[in-house]
């Protein structure tokens, strides 16, 4: 009774097979193309062979997707998709007609299929079954979801939603593991139409929760720590005491270096930090519940060296690539309780 749990970023999807019969070091881990980069690929060969291509499948993660097939248009080669694949695009399908793209119910002759999906169950299957491993009866996802609220920015509508949660959850931190996911967050939604019943939450999420499982982050949460992803495409930064987030904000990485992101931190602790001033930079946000002069900073997510290489290297159980998985097996078991030996 094994947990596939696959945390989907922007440059790789994280995947580890928690087995709760053996040392969590033991277990099936796998580092692999997140499957934006996977999709887009595949679009780019096909435009090398000068064809045309069907998008079809299930809405998913923008990204390189998005950038493959702007690519695609300027060549002048035609792009045709579903409407559920073509809400990758964007969530509004008059933007994505005014693109160029065909939105269509089939594939039209001569046209290269492409597949959308953040779940990439083919690939898992093979690559499991390759070393005789029998595929996990639970499945858990992380995605980042901005949502989708006609008339209203999803930056801001996804920082809305997160302070709604957070205020219905008396600011805990539990409070941002929603299960199931709202119904505005259309790319968890997908993922739940695929695999009924699976686990989604948001990967930023993951990652605190994750954090939370090295010892040194959990001795010192009690008195109070700031915690922060630094993702591919994103930084997701908690001030936390105990179970209690007294702050969050959330950054494109590629707009952070090192004294922005202090300097952040700082008015997040203070409690100075708007969101206004993150979103107006080209954040996605923030949101304060009350200041808190946490002592220690933890840091996480492939960027961690280049954004904060003086605070600590979380990587719980030694495997910092694998913190939003170990956090979305800590959901399931607060959620839903302990996976089945």
């Amino acid at each position: 009774m094994t947990l596939l749990a696959v945390d989907i970023g922007r440059g790789t999807q994280d995947v580890l097979v928690y087995d709760p019969g053996r040392p969590v070091e033991n277990c099936t881990k796998m580092v692999l193309p997140a499957p934006t980069v996977v999709v887009g690929q595949r679009i780019r060969e096909a435009a090398g062979r000068g064809e045309g291509i069907f998008l079809e499948g299930f809405t998913m993660g923008g990204g390189g997707v998005v950038q493959a097939v702007s690519e695609h248009l300027r060549k002048g080669l035609p792009v045709f998709a579903t409407e559920t694949a073509a809400l990758t695009i964007h969530d509004s399908l008059e933007k994505v007609r005014s693109l160029g793209i065909q939105v269509v119910p089939r594939q039209p002759p001569g046209t290269t299929p492409v597949r959308t999906t953040d779940y990439m169950e083919t690939g898992l299957r093979t690559a499991l079954g390759a070393f005789g491993l029998e595929y996990p009866r639970y499945l858990a996802f992380a995605v980042q979801d901005h949502g989708f609220a006609p008339g209203e920015s999803n930056r801001i509508h996804r920082f809305r939603i997160l302070g709604e949660v957070l205020d219905e959850g008396t600011w805990q931190v539990w409070a941002l593991a929603k299960d199931p996911p709202l119904p505005t967050m259309t790319r968890m939604a997908a993922l739940r139409d695929q695999v009924p019943g699976a686990l989604v939450i948001d990967t930023g999420v993951a990652a605190i929760l994750g954090t939370l499982c090295d010892p040194w982050v959990r001795e010192r949460a009690a008195e109070g720590i700031t915690l922060v992803n630094a993702g591919n495409a994103h930084t997701f930064c908690v001030n936390l005491r105990g179970e209690e987030v007294c702050g969050i904000f959330e950054h494109h990485t590629a707009s952070l270096d090192r004294d922005h992101l202090l300097s952040l931190i700082g008015k997040l602790r203070d409690g100075t930090l708007t969101n206004e001033a993150v979103f107006g930079e080209g954040g996605h946000g923030a949101r304060v519940h009350r200041p808190l002069a946490a002592r220690h900073i933890a840091i996480t997510g492939p960027n961690r060296k280049r954004l904060l290489p003086d605070g600590y290297q979380a990587a719980p159980f030694g495997d910092m690539m694998l913190t939003g998985c170990f956090g979305l097996v800590r959901a399931w078991e607060h959620l839903r309780g302990r996976v089945p030996p």
